[in-house]
């Protein structure tokens, strides 16, 4: 079998769950079929390319064409994903997210092969990309609703996922949507060695491992929630050790807005470390075992794949009731969760935002109050992680789901 894998991201260009979903998928599906990924980013080098035990992974990047480099994102893409359809070879495509449904939707037609779309996530539920895309948001969302509803089979990340699938786009057939959950290669989060120099990552942010520390991972983006968390560690202990690792704003205003929390936060509380760059891999694994918990306060998360990698290095986790993450954070075993009303608006915002902050600000307390519960409850994630969200099952349901299709 044949297959394309259409993305945004891939290695070493990689800034979300995405793009982690992706990479970890292609390796494991290179070891039962030929799979090429056509990417966004240009060119990949030799060395750029994940090794799979049979060889058979090809990796083309594609780069904006010059006409349209100065013009608005969405049409950006739409110049990648000409290129992407035209060169698809292969029994079946299959896309993931918006920015290359078109070229998913586009290969269908033209080379008269299946299509599968993921869903990591989608834009009926992120009206704020309208603040980073403007007009665009109409051309994303246009591509992403014309994949979704003429696709062969729609994967749901989570059971949450395929219900907003169904809400979103309730043209689809149900029968047509297959739930394979994210994965996580629980290799790559084992504890680094003392001399790992992963480790310098806390020399050069100052943050102090003697203290009960929480963290944070993620963009700074609306739907990871991040203007609730910092609403919520001033309500929390003092002696809290608070450590942002947040970057890739999606605007400038929002950035801005998020700069000025922190700064007043700063002010008012101290014991907080904001890590603006995104953090190679040894270093953000070294940080996840340095520290003592997660907390995730999306207002918007299909799946999570934040939660899994730090389950991965034993973290308990304080996460929002959102989305799929009820499906990977079990409430008062492997973490607590927050509970949220949100509007059914498409935003996700909370209802009752004041209770919100409340209750997460009383989750964390509550977690970092009994050290010893922290870490059964980090020690029963990371069972969790192991045993219920191998990539290898999840390319077997994969296959699975290629088979339904090309039968």
């Amino acid at each position: 079998m044949k297959i394309d894998l259409l993305t945004r991201e891939y290695p070493p260009h990689i800034y979300g769950g995405a793009g982690v979903h992706v990479e970890e998928l292609s390796k494991v599906l290179a070891e039962r079929a030929e799979v090429t990924v056509r990417a966004f980013d240009g060119p990949r080098k030799p060395d750029e390319i994940p090794d799979v035990a049979n060889g058979s992974l090809r990796v083309v990047g594609y780069d904006v064409p010059s006409e349209l480099a100065h013009d608005n994102l969405a049409l950006q893409t739409f110049g990648i994903d000409l290129q992407m359809a035209n060169d698809v070879e292969a029994d079946i495509v299959h896309a993931h997210t918006w920015y290359a449904c078109l070229a998913g939707r586009l290969a269908q037609q033209l080379h008269e092969i299946p299509l599968v779309v993921t869903a990591h996530s989608l834009e009926p539920f992120r009206p704020w990309k309208r603040e980073q895309l403007g007009g665009g948001y109409n051309l994303s969302s246009w591509a992403e609703r014309d994949a979704f509803t003429h696709a062969d089979r729609v994967i749901a990340v989570s059971n949450g996922m395929k219900q907003d699938i169904l809400t979103a786009y309730p043209a689809i057939d149900p029968a047509k949507i297959c739930v394979v959950h994210n994965g996580i290669t629980i290799a790559d989060f084992s504890m680094p060695g003392p001399d790992d120099p992963g480790w310098k990552v806390f020399d050069r942010y100052h943050i102090d491992r003697s203290k009960p520390t929480l963290l944070f991972v993620g963009r700074v983006t609306r739907q990871k929630g991040l203007p609730y968390l910092l609403k919520a560690i001033h309500l929390i202990s003092k002696d809290i050790q608070v450590v942002l690792c947040a970057g890739a704003s999606d605007t400038k205003e929002l950035g801005d807005e998020v700069r000025a929390d922190f700064a007043q936060l700063q002010r008012e509380r101290g014991n907080i470390i904001w890590i603006e760059e995104m953090l190679p891999r040894p270093e953000l694994n070294a940080l996840e075992h340095g520290c003592d918990a997660f907390i995730c306060p999306s207002i918007y998360e299909p799946l999570g794949i934040v939660n899994l990698e730090a389950m991965a290095c034993g973290l308990p986790v304080v996460a929002s009731a959102t989305g799929g993450i009820p499906e990977v954070v079990l409430d008062g075993v492997t973490g607590y969760l927050i509970p949220i009303e949100q509007e059914h608006d498409g935003s996700g915002t909370p209802i009752h935002p004041d209770d919100f902050v409340r209750d997460m600000a009383a989750a964390i307390d509550k977690l970092m109050a009994d050290p010893q519960r922290a870490k059964e409850m980090g020690e029963a994630g990371y069972r969790r992680a192991r045993d219920e969200f191998s990539w290898e099952r999840i390319a077997d349901e994969t296959m699975d789901v290629y088979r339904q299709v090309l039968s």
